[in-house]
């Protein structure tokens, strides 16, 4: 099932999945952005952050992998959504997703449930209250980090994030190192405490 987060503890796709790289998706994601910059800055600073984080967690190589490669295609449905809708609105992309996952991945030697899974991640990665594993929580971290600073989300919505949904140690770091607005918000808090 493609929302399990068992899916790559029970099946190794390692040997499969090294011929169609990590570096062979980024560069058919940008071909794809058809050069628009604003996606390809965004979704490869999602992927930086994605793979730092990975990295922190230590990761077997094919879920590190499956990280890297969702990072690159998560906001694969923008482009349709502007002309479709007239906008990128998350619950829009994830609607529109998985038909253009499988399109995008239907000649790579990837497994089937390895491009399930992509699929799965993309199609939730606007959705807070179903993370079933360390991958998707990953691609939430790394794209809301990239979403906050792009959109200038308030002090108030980093400390939600970073207090309810934010997991892992790579990610909280980043969100208190980057964030000037949280980082003034913890010090108030710190003071009303004493």
């Amino acid at each position: 099932m493609p929302g399990s987060k068992d899916l790559l503890t029970t099946t190794s796709f390692h040997t499969e999945v090294s011929t169609t790289t990590v570096l062979k998706t980024a560069k058919k994601m940008i071909d794809y952005s058809h050069g628009n910059l604003h996606d390809i800055n965004h979704f490869m600073k999602v992927y930086a952050y994605a793979k730092m984080i990975a990295d922190g967690e230590q990761l077997d190589p094919d879920t590190q992998k499956l990280v890297e490669m969702t990072a690159l295609v998560h906001d694969i449905a923008c482009p349709l959504c502007r002309v479709k809708y007239g906008n990128t609105n998350g619950k829009n992309q994830e609607k529109e997703s998985a038909a253009l996952i499988a399109e995008f991945f239907k000649d790579s030697n990837l497994p089937q449930d390895f491009t399930d899974r992509i699929s799965f991640l993309v199609s939730h990665h606007h959705t807070l209250d179903q993370i079933d594993g360390i991958d998707y929580q990953i691609i939430i971290e790394a794209d809301y980090l990239v979403n906050a600073d792009e959109s200038h989300f308030s002090g108030h919505n980093i400390k939600n994030m970073y207090d309810k949904i934010f997991k892992t140690e790579t990610g909280k770091f980043l969100l208190r190192s980057m964030s000037v607005s949280y980082t003034h918000l913890r010090a108030h808090e710190t003071a009303a405490n004493l």
